[in-house]
């Protein structure tokens, strides 16, 4: 057998024996990895290191470089990630409903595991850690295929994590990465219908496609982040400005940073340039339109193209447009967006109002940067990805996203007639 069917065979055994581990055994074997995350640390951090120089002979952009790099603070935050998950309700066995049916038979809809989760990911260990922690808790199984630049990263986290469920009494193989950073391995996971029970990508828009057009088991689409910030003629100035650079800048290579800022023409030629100032003096590089162009606020600035409305560029860049409009303004978001987190900044409630009624997306905000669409921003602790979809969950996805509802039924020998 092939090494991946090895390893599905193996979570499909762990993940029988999850469903019957307590919330107790399992709260207790994420402190366990918590801890281990911290005491094995320099282990971690060596494997990291010769990720990154790896990445760095090969000039990888710095985002990508930022994405990868690990350090005792990010560790820490892993850890304490771990340790939140545990203290969270376990929606394992919560009662969705329950009734007396008229036949008498006592119907109850129960939340369960879902069984064995996959995940094909690009260079994040945290995705390793947050991954495995959210599955242990609700008792699901995992299989990690993470991308071959944080190769000896995600195989030292997954010693470690491993090493601590199993001495918090898990089956080892509850958590496992496939080791093979060959295609051929990726293109195997998405194919084992009847092994697998869910697989999630969390990457790239060219990732996530290949996922979704070539998986034969059931797939939750997320990441991919065309995130817009529309300044409404009705804004404050000041926010706008902070609010977009807060967006773009602080992290500029996740999928919920901003791509592109919409702006009333009504307001764009006194609002505008101060924000575009703010941004050139971040190293922000803007692509926009002849009206924004034509305003000389900034020197780092490039025409735009059809395909800038519809770029992740996860970098310092940003596109830029201006509006006639609410409607022009939600009619180019529903257009070029993805699904993901959207933004208005207004003082004009009707205006606030029709942008979340008529956005189609996972998060909208009013008057506040979309870096906050995350399972920890949002009280869900870790989150195993953002959904882009509808179906089954949508926006980030912690606990009950990875669960799913069982209906047990107690008779007293009724038959159907």
């Amino acid at each position: 057998m092939s090494e991946v069917l090895d390893l599905a065979l193996a979570a499909r055994e762990a993940s029988r024996k999850l469903a019957v581990t307590s919330s107790d055994q399992r709260n207790r074997a994420l402190l366990s990895m918590s801890h281990a995350l911290l005491t094995r640390q320099e282990e971690i951090l060596a494997a990291n290191e010769a990720d990154v120089a790896a990445a760095r002979v090969k000039n990888t952009a710095a985002p990508l470089v930022d994405r990868l790099a690990l350090d005792p603070a990010r560790i820490k935050s892993m850890a304490e990630a771990l340790k939140a998950l545990s203290i969270l309700p376990d929606p394992i066995g919560e009662l969705v409903r329950g009734s007396r049916l008229a036949n008498g038979i006592w119907l109850q809809q129960v939340r369960v595991p879902i069984g064995v989760v996959a995940m094909i990911y690009e260079a994040r260990p945290n995705v390793t850690v947050d991954a495995a922690g959210l599955c242990v808790k609700t008792g699901n199984a995992v299989i990690l295929r993470g991308g071959s630049m944080a190769a000896n990263s995600n195989a030292a986290l997954t010693r470690v994590l491993q090493s601590a469920a199993v001495g918090a009494g898990l089956p080892e193989t509850c958590v496992q990465s496939v080791l093979s950073t060959d295609r051929e391995a990726a293109e195997e996971l998405m194919r084992l219908h009847g092994y697998i029970d869910v697989l999630i990508p969390r990457g790239g828009a060219g990732l996530i496609r290949s996922v979704v057009e070539n998986a034969k088991v059931p797939v939750i689409e997320t990441g991919v982040g065309n995130c817009h910030i529309y300044i409404h003629s009705g804004a404050n100035a000041e926010m706008a400005k902070r609010i977009v650079v807060n967006a773009k800048v602080q992290r500029p290579g996740v999928c919920n940073a901003a791509e592109s800022i919409l702006c009333d023409a009504d307001v764009y030629e006194t609002i505008l340039p101060p924000v575009l100032k703010a941004l050139e003096s971040e190293g922000v590089t803007i692509y926009a339109d002849d009206r924004t162009r034509s305003l000389g606020a900034v020197m780092r600035i490039e025409a735009a193209t059809e395909e800038d409305w519809a770029t992740e560029y996860l970098d310092l860049k940003i596109s830029c447009k201006i509006v006639s409009g609410l409607d022009e303004a939600i009619t180019h978001i529903n257009t070029y967006g993805t699904k993901h987190s959207e933004a208005i900044v207004t003082g004009d409630y009707e205006a606030a109002k029709r942008f979340l009624d008529e956005i189609d997306a996972a998060a909208v905000y009013v008057n506040a940067s979309t870096r906050f669409t995350d399972g920890g921003e949002f009280g869900l602790g870790a989150e195993i990805g953002i959904s882009t979809q509808k179906l089954h969950a949508r926006g980030p996805m912690g606990l009950e996203a990875l669960t799913t509802t069982k209906f047990m039924a107690m008779g007293s020998g009724q038959i159907r007639t």
